[in-house]
């Protein structure tokens, strides 16, 4: 994965997943476990697997890599636990995906599979995050599940609004002796939620974890709330890439909006393009309210 980032100036990263299947009629979103369950079923699986393919085929005709999350983000040892699905949903979830990219043949070599989990609790809501503690106890049981998957070549915690929750989870994704991604949740004042810088936050996961983390991302956030022109020039050292939402509103308000909200698409490619060109982030992908033209618009 380190080669991979330099000697690639840009890399690709998935557009939206679960909010395009949420909105897709014919399928059913777990209430706890979202998307992951979709893996055991017919239906599932296709509409799974259509928009996976449709990201590798945007990445495969600009010659660029694209990382791949598993569809894992919410299936932590509780939820998992307390559903009727298999204990080995993480590990199935990550062999779903790695049948995926052995299917593109020719092309599986541009494809890496990240094992996703995300926060506990509500990743818009810092203050019910856990302790540093609490989450390398709490995260350690899916971290380990997805590292013993086959095919994974990194772990990603994403939509993080608490530092010290992201900590525990990088002290426990040290143990699995796999690159990793801390990835933050911030507001339009370039903070990640619990009101951290992103040099802070950075810095205290770095100083305080053997086996660092590849790179830190920012995701669920639309690419002007990075404010990069009011960062120090050394945060983008460390932050690595952004996987941005598709529209300017907050948090609240997108997360209470009954239709899909997008601000407009040459907008928000050109603040990605900024970010990229100007600052160096070099892994680039949609979050909330992206779809295939996002990440056609970032090979530009």
């Amino acid at each position: 994965m380190e080669n991979l980032l330099n000697q690639h100036s840009k890399l690709l990263m998935e557009g939206a997943i679960v909010e395009r299947l949420r909105r897709d009629s014919q399928l059913e979103l777990h209430p706890d476990l979202l998307n992951t369950p979709l893996i055991y079923s017919a239906e599932g699986r296709q509409a799974l697997l259509a928009l996976y393919q449709e990201y590798v085929d945007i990445a495969v005709k600009a010659g660029l890599p694209i990382l791949l999350g598993t569809p894992t983000w919410k299936s932590n040892e509780i939820r998992v636990k307390a559903s009727s699905l298999p204990l080995s949903i993480n590990q199935d979830a990550v062999h779903f995906l790695h049948s995926f990219r052995e299917s593109q043949l020719e092309h599986r070599h541009q494809i890496k599979i990240g094992g996703l989990l995300g926060c506990k609790n509500d990743c818009y809501t810092p203050q019910e995050a856990l302790s540093v503690s609490e989450a390398q106890a709490f995260h350690a049981w899916q971290i380990e599940q997805l590292a013993m998957g086959e095919g994974i070549d990194y772990l990603m915690a994403a939509t993080l609004p608490n530092v010290d929750e992201a900590l525990g989870i990088a002290q426990a994704m040290e143990q699995a002796k796999l690159p990793y991604i801390i990835s933050f949740v911030i507001s339009r004042d370039g903070r990640v939620l619990d009101g951290h810088s992103l040099t802070s936050a950075i810095r205290y996961i770095d100083e305080n974890t053997s086996l660092k983390p590849m790179g830190y991302m920012v995701n669920c956030a639309f690419p002007a709330f990075i404010n990069p022109q009011h960062q120090p020039k050394a945060l983008f050292t460390r932050l690595i890439g952004c996987q941005a939402n598709a529209s300017s509103l907050d948090h609240c308000d997108l997360d209470k909006a009954e239709q899909l909200e997008m601000d407009s698409l040459s907008e928000w490619g050109g603040l990605m393009r900024v970010l990229h060109q100007q600052y160096q982030i070099k892994i680039l992908g949609g979050c909330c309210g992206t779809n295939g033209d996002h990440l056609r618009e970032l090979t530009c």
